[in-house]
């Protein structure tokens, strides 16, 4: 379980990476909307995962791909803004999060399922 104090940088971080990809995004990625849904930070504060959902393209590995390339200008723009917060910025590792794709998926299996009866 997670302390208070890791659910608040998880929160500082989330928000301000968010800041950064809206600020950042389309010189990294193009067109593509990404949007954190999701940071989970370690216990000893030095690592964290951030996840993201991406819209409007067809490969979103592609555009996980052009966001890791970048990770080193995107923690230092993440670190310019939570300097304050917190002592160490911790390094950031990024991930595809597929709730909602999994989420329309069932959709249309539970909708061909009452079209079939």
């Amino acid at each position: 379980m997670a302390s208070k104090r890791n659910l608040q940088v998880a929160e500082i971080i989330k928000r301000n990476m968010g800041m950064v990809f809206f600020q950042e995004g389309p010189y990294i990625y193009g067109d593509a909307l990404v949007t954190v849904t999701n940071v989970q930070v370690t216990p000893d504060m030095s690592q964290s995962k951030i996840y993201l959902s991406i819209y409007n393209t067809d490969d979103k590995n592609a555009v996980v791909e052009m966001v890791q390339q970048h990770t080193h200008r995107l923690r230092q723009l993440l670190a310019h803004r939570i300097k304050k917060h917190v002592r160490r910025i911790p390094t950031i590792h990024f991930f595809i999060d597929e709730t909602l794709d999994e989420m329309y998926r069932l959709n249309a299996l539970f909708d061909n399922i009452h079209e079939e009866e």
